[in-house]
């Protein structure tokens, strides 16, 4: 048994270097996925901020757990876009015929979804940092802020998976993530959702981008982060149990697992 798990490990990583060389051969994945989120950090600060009322001096400061979602849910399609080409050149079923383990494929695509939005979400942060965003969290907070962080990536990185295994064309494999990316505008990511609609408003409280975004926001201002820790973890961990199921199954299908 420790050999086989030896096995695992050992092909996993050798997979997992395989595709963070992809990524640093074209650094300009990690730029464009932080182009747009710090573009619309730059906007709603700088254009919108002094109109908004959220009870906070610093707008970048309520503002930047949201970003930092968006950047992730952008990041993570192109993990679906790579598992397609992976799919489409007959690279899995290459892998599939090789003497590895077939599942450490489809884990080094999701292992280098983690490291690359990591990366662009510290890039993320030093632009927050220089546009005045401020924290008095400790250590404990930030670990807890980078388990949820990680924890989002791996559930939005396993649906990821899913579109890449099963859809037709490259442009259906990354479009999955649209709705992701839009869906903190629709939450108190951007302002509190007791100025929205009834009927908004009650969608913006029960999704998982406000549970987790009021969590982060509390961890990051040391304040007390209530039930909504517990509808984050909940929320994040039912997505990735889930979509793992789904993306295993779909990668049963392709004979690679």
């Amino acid at each position: 048994m420790d050999t086989a798990k030896n096995h695992f490990f050992s092909d996993m990583g050798v997979m997992l270097g395989r595709s963070m060389r992809h990524i640093f051969r074209s650094m300009d994945t990690i730029l464009t996925v932080c182009i747009t989120p710090i573009a619309m950090m730059l906007l709603f600060v700088y254009v919108f901020g002094g109109a908004i009322e959220t009870g906070t001096d610093n707008y970048v400061n309520y503002l930047l757990p949201g970003i930092l979602l968006m950047a992730i849910a952008s990041g993570v399609a192109y993990v679906a876009y790579r598992l397609f080409m992976d799919k489409q050149r007959g690279i899995i079923e290459r892998f599939h015929s090789m003497p590895i383990a077939r599942s450490a494929v489809l884990w080094g695509h999701v292992l280098t979804s983690v490291v690359s939005n990591v990366l662009s979400i510290v890039v993320i942060l030093l632009v927050a940092l220089m546009m005045g965003f401020r924290s008095s969290a400790g250590v404990l907070s930030w670990l807890a802020v980078a388990g949820i962080l990680v924890l989002f990536t791996l559930a939005l990185t396993w649906v990821a998976a899913i579109a890449g295994l099963s859809a037709k064309t490259m442009e259906g494999a990354s479009a999955f993530s649209y709705p992701l990316i839009f869906l903190p505008f629709i939450s108190s990511a951007f302002v509190p959702t007791g100025s929205m609609p009834t009927v908004v408003r009650v969608f913006a409280e029960h999704q998982p981008v406000t549970s987790i975004v009021e969590t982060i926001r509390a961890l990051l201002s040391e304040q007390p982060v209530g039930n909504d820790i517990w509808a984050a973890l909940a929320w994040c961990t039912g997505i990735l149990l889930v979509a793992y199921l789904f993306a295993v199954r779909a990668y049963k299908r392709h004979g690679a697992a």
